[in-house]
């Protein structure tokens, strides 16, 4: 059996490269070990599949703090506005919601993954299911065949390895391109979970004081040894019982990793600031003002709404001052004190929940020996890679998913070209 492309992974960005491949006028097998195609695809976004983002090419590449500059030359070629103009001819018309993020105007990840399908069999494109791939072999500097594991052989001119990195490894992606590339002579880049919850051990985290407690706009931040911040996002985040999850978390998770790496600690600092429209003093003034105006009545009563009742009880706790008290029997000291811990409460955390529970796969194959351009190796004629497996990883909210669309078309292009051609 003989084919033009092989693209190993049902994936967003196997599905892209299938069908670009195909599009260029190759013949195209799609290899899929699981027994459908498309299964992140289908719970990305919460079940309704966020399949791009609309903010400016610039604002998506900052969002990709994982090697992001790579995919510049690709966004040449095919980009975010590319992706909605690709499903709308689908007829899968989207619809923008917050942050720039773009969802199937049907609100169902089904019709995304549907029409992908719909569209590689109208290309006529071959597909197997429930085929996991064993090996790929390599002859004179080239990609000769895909071995799979049970022990059929494919020959081909070119091979896309789309198979993902390891998170949400219930939809297939368990890293077993990895060994594919090392085996070309790639280099991969130190593997780590990204878009994860993040762990801690502190004594409110273990008591469950806050659990299920969520805080709205927030601004999370992960702090250096000298308590300055590395990152920040304003978000919303959620405490958890083994510590912090929700978008501002997910988004900072990263740079924890980091952080426990380079500081060589086993915890490190974050910090809450609940009120970051706010300036410190501007805050003061406006509890003391509030205290005067109803002083009688107890500082859980005048600062009724002011912060979600829980994490109001947990600041007052921790600055001394009863919930009971009344407005006029606080010191101005404590309410300064108190405005310091809305500005910023600082706790530790030690690390974050594994790679397998996390949303994207930080590493992975070396963008340094990939052409920006193709996608193609630098080190092996006719091999190509495509989404989570490379080096590139991206905040939540349609980036992961625009990175892998766009390096999917990219590569299935130019093995396309590149298989007629030869």
């Amino acid at each position: 059996m003989h084919y033009d492309v092989v693209v190993a992974g049902g994936g967003p960005a196997g599905l892209m490269s299938a069908i670009a491949a195909a599009e260029a006028g190759a013949d195209v097998l799609l290899i899929e070990k699981g027994n459908r195609l498309g299964r992140k695809l289908a719970i990305s976004g919460g079940g309704r599949c966020n399949v791009t983002n609309r903010l400016p090419v610039e604002e998506i590449i900052k969002n990709i703090p994982g090697n992001g500059r790579f995919l510049y030359s690709a966004f040449t070629i095919f980009n975010n506005e590319d992706i909605i103009t690709f499903f709308e001819k689908l007829g899968i018309p989207l619809k923008e919601e917050d942050r720039g993020r773009m969802f199937p105007a049907s609100g169902q990840a089904s019709s995304v993954v549907n029409a992908l399908i719909k569209r590689l069999k109208e290309l006529h494109v071959h597909i197997k299911t429930n085929s996991p791939v064993s090996d790929i072999e390599y002859e004179d500097g080239a990609a000769k065949a895909v071995l799979l594991k049970n022990g059929e052989k494919i020959k081909t001119r070119s091979v896309i390895i789309a198979v993902g990195g390891k998170s949400v490894p219930h939809t297939g992606s368990t890293g077993d391109g990895y060994a594919w590339a090392e085996k070309a002579g790639h280099t991969i880049t130190e593997l780590f979970p990204t878009e994860v919850p993040i762990t801690s051990s502190e004594s409110f985290i273990k008591e469950k004081k806050l659990q299920g407690l969520s805080l709205r706009n927030i601004a999370l931040s992960v702090l250096n040894e000298k308590g300055k911040p590395i990152i920040t996002h304003q978000m919303d985040m959620i405490f958890t019982h083994f510590g912090i999850s929700g978008p501002a978390a997910l988004r900072c998770s990263q740079f924890v990793v980091k952080a426990l790496k380079t500081q060589q600690k086993k915890e490190i600092n974050m910090c809450i600031d609940a009120f970051p429209e706010q300036k410190k003093e501007a805050l003061f003034q406006e509890i003391v003002s509030l205290i005067k105006k109803d002083g009688k009545k107890s500082v859980k009563n005048i600062l009724k709404g002011f912060l979600p009742e829980r994490y109001l009880l947990f600041l007052l706790e921790l600055n001394g001052i009863p919930p009971s008290l009344h407005g006029t029997g606080i010191s101005h000291e404590k309410i300064r004190n108190f405005v310091n811990s809305c500005k910023g409460f600082t706790f530790k955390v030690n690390g974050t929940l594994s790679l397998e529970k996390a949303f994207v796969t930080g590493g992975g194959v070396s963008v340094k020996e990939v052409e920006p351009k193709t996608m193609a190796s630098k080190l092996i004629k006719g091999l190509y890679f495509a989404g989570e497996i490379l080096d590139i990883h991206g905040y939540t909210g349609g980036f992961n998913i625009t990175s892998a669309l766009v390096t999917g078309r990219i590569a299935g292009m130019s093995a396309g070209k590149e298989a007629k051609n030869n």
